[in-house]
């Protein structure tokens, strides 16, 4: 990075010798940078917040699942919100905020990105119960242990998180190069850590109750098809057998691919045996796919439900502020 950085500008003139230089970039460049960049900032506090205004303010949308839904929603809020702004202000290569700040942005970068993952996992046991074990799961799945297992999701990310960069946080500064950058860096044995827990575990889980599901489901509809006697009825019946096998390998497939699309450039340090920098160009661009992610969600898990079509609807159209609206049917 230094290398890149050499002949441009002091970050602070008044310190010659231990100031960072900022790159020498194309305006041209910089200022697509920062219109694509915030345009994705903007898209995922836009989506995540129509997620959480249409489950909070709609009664009928106050179900189990919705609340996991709910859960992620806020969490990828954060990253629209929060995460990506002060990314977006990293790109001139000067941290201005100061040690502290810097330690509380990547502590919270780290918390929400864990409790992501986490959200993801309990929506998947959410649905392989669900479809796996219907009749019992009005009594398995309930508001109750759901609200404990999400609490559980936020509390374990930040005390988890909190191990893993207990140096960092002691002395954020521990790592810097030059003064006016803010770096964290994970040795070896932290990443593999981090890699087994944020990664490999969660994406494991998550594979094998969707591929269960998806056996389910295929063999519901294998079975909705030999149980038809009437012709007219039978093709009726395998049209739909076939959109539901479609659907569920579609959902399965679009559940992990965008996973391992945004996690697997962020990890591949860990997985190559490095040390993991924020620093780098390369983790740069990995905490960058590692956030769309976060725009990802909300179009994976809630808008192709046309509950949330509806919803948008009558919060574009400010039908919400209307008397009574939130016992409004939309489902």
């Amino acid at each position: 990075m230094m290398e890149n950085l050499e002949g441009g500008e002091l970050c602070f003139p008044q310190l010659l010798n231990t100031s960072c230089r900022k790159p020498i970039r194309p305006r041209f460049e910089v200022m697509l940078l920062y219109i694509l960049l915030s345009s994705i900032s903007l898209l995922a506090m836009t989506l995540n917040l129509l997620a959480i205004i249409s489950i909070s303010h709609f009664r009928q949308l106050h179900t189990p699942t919705n609340l996991l839904l709910l859960s992620l929603a806020v969490s990828d809020l954060h990253v629209g919100l929060l995460l990506m702004p002060v990314e977006i202000l990293l790109i001139g290569a000067c941290w201005f905020l100061g040690d502290f700040m810097c330690a509380l942005f990547h502590y919270a970068s780290f918390i929400v990105t864990s409790a992501s993952v986490g959200n993801m996992v309990l929506i998947s046991v959410d649905r392989y119960v669900a479809i796996c074990d219907p009749l019992r799961y009005p009594t398995k799945i309930t508001k109750t242990r759901v609200k404990i297992c999400v609490c559980l999701c936020w509390v374990f990310s930040a005390l988890y998180n909190c191990l893993i960069l207990r140096d960092f946080l002691r002395q954020p500064n521990r790592y810097n190069s030059c003064y006016g950058e803010c770096v964290v860096v994970m040795n070896y044995i932290t990443g593999a850590i981090d890699f087994l827990f944020t990664f490999t575990a969660p994406i494991t889980v998550i594979i094998v109750l969707y591929m269960r599901v998806f056996v389910v489901a295929v063999s519901q509809a294998r079975a909705m098809r030999s149980h038809t006697v009437a012709v007219t009825l039978q093709r009726s019946v395998t049209v739909t057998a076939k959109k539901s096998e479609r659907k569920a390998a579609r959902t399965l497939g679009i559940v992990i691919v965008v996973f391992l699309i945004c996690f697997c450039p962020y990890y591949y340090p860990s997985l190559a045996g490095q040390d993991n920098s924020s620093s780098a160009s390369y983790s740069t661009f990995g905490a960058w796919l590692l956030y769309c992610n976060s725009c990802l969600n909300p179009v994976i898990y809630a808008f192709f439900y046309p509950w949330f079509r509806k919803a948008i609807k009558l919060i574009v159209t400010l039908q919400i502020l209307q008397p009574d609206s939130c016992e409004a049917n939309i489902l």
